[in-house]
Order: structure tokens, then C-alpha cells, then sequence
């Protein structure tokens, strides 16, 4: 990409293609009106992408706003205000393990941990296949078959 970062647009944002006015915002949708028009367009809710993670768009417009043409009207994961943010700058610590070299650590504050500074959600898809055999179909259960009672006291219900 040859030029000027202003000039790039993050596809998980939602842009406007059409000058118009904002009619209905929702965590689902934004509703246009412009030239006569209605304009819906739908927004992504917590998908899985490609690489499991999560992709969400939240709306930027209000009603009854005049949106212009190129105007941002949904910011996704990864963005604000159209522009990439991508993480805060933070001070860490390079810790040796009691004076060794071979156990080498980076600290980071717990509050960065317990205020969800640095949290992500990933999505991941699981199938599975059951089969009809001559006993019937197959039954899916939380039971582990051959193990002792006392072996999975610590599971819970689920």
C-alpha cells in the first residue's frame, strides 16, 4: 500500500455509500433515508471469523443525523472512529528469576488483567457426527463411561 494512512479503510468498519439521514440505529442494524430512499444495512453481531476470533460492529450514528457520503457509521473490532487501535501503551517489567537468566519474565500490573485491558474473545466451531448402528442410534451424554465415581466428584453438571 503506497500513501497516506488516512487514505486506507479498515474493513471492519461500516462506511456510508450514500449521503442520507439517520432514521433508526440499532446494535443490529442502521436505517438511512436519502433521495427518497430507505437504506438498511444490516451489521455483524458477534461472528466467528476465520481465525476464531470475534468480529463486531458498534453503530456511530445517531437519529436523526445528516450522514454525508465516506462517513463512518460502524466502528468493528479493532477500530475507533475509523482509524486502527490496536492496544494501549503500557510499562512492563523484565524480571530474571532469582538472579538466573533461564527463567525470564515480562510484569505487567494486575489491574491490567482484572480491568480487562488485554481480553479478546475467540469463537470456535465444533461438530460433531452421530451414527445409527445395529443397537440403535448413538447418544450423546456428559457421562464418562468405566471411571469411578470418586474420579469425577470435581466435574460439575455440564
Amino acid at each position: 500500500w503506497v500513501g497516506t494512512p488516512s487514505g486506507f479503510r479498515f474493513r471492519g468498519s461500516c462506511y456510508s455509500r450514500t449521503r442520507g439521514k439517520g432514521v433508526y440505529t440499532y446494535t443490529d442494524k442502521i436505517v438511512l433515508s436519502g433521495n427518497g430512499d430507505t437504506l438498511n444495512i444490516p451489521l455483524v453481531i458477534y461472528q466467528r471469523s476465520n481465525k476464531n476470533t470475534c468480529m463486531h460492529q458498534n453503530p456511530q450514528v445517531r437519529r436523526g443525523k445528516c450522514i454525508k457520503k465516506g462517513q463512518i457509521l460502524a466502528d468493528g473490532a479493532a477500530t475507533v472512529g475509523g482509524e486502527l487501535a490496536l492496544g494501549k501503551n503500557v510499562l512492563v517489567a523484565y524480571m530474571p528469576w532469582e538472579g538466573y537468566n533461564s527463567e525470564d519474565a515480562v510484569l505487567i500490573s494486575e489491574r491490567l488483567v482484572y480491568g480487562d485491558i488485554y481480553t479478546s474473545f475467540h469463537i470456535r466451531k465444533y461438530e460433531i457426527q452421530t451414527h445409527v448402528t445395529s443397537n440403535g442410534p448413538e447418544r450423546i451424554t456428559n457421562e464418562i463411561p468405566h471411571l469411578e465415581a470418586h474420579l469425577l466428584r470435581n466435574l460439575d453438571k455440564n
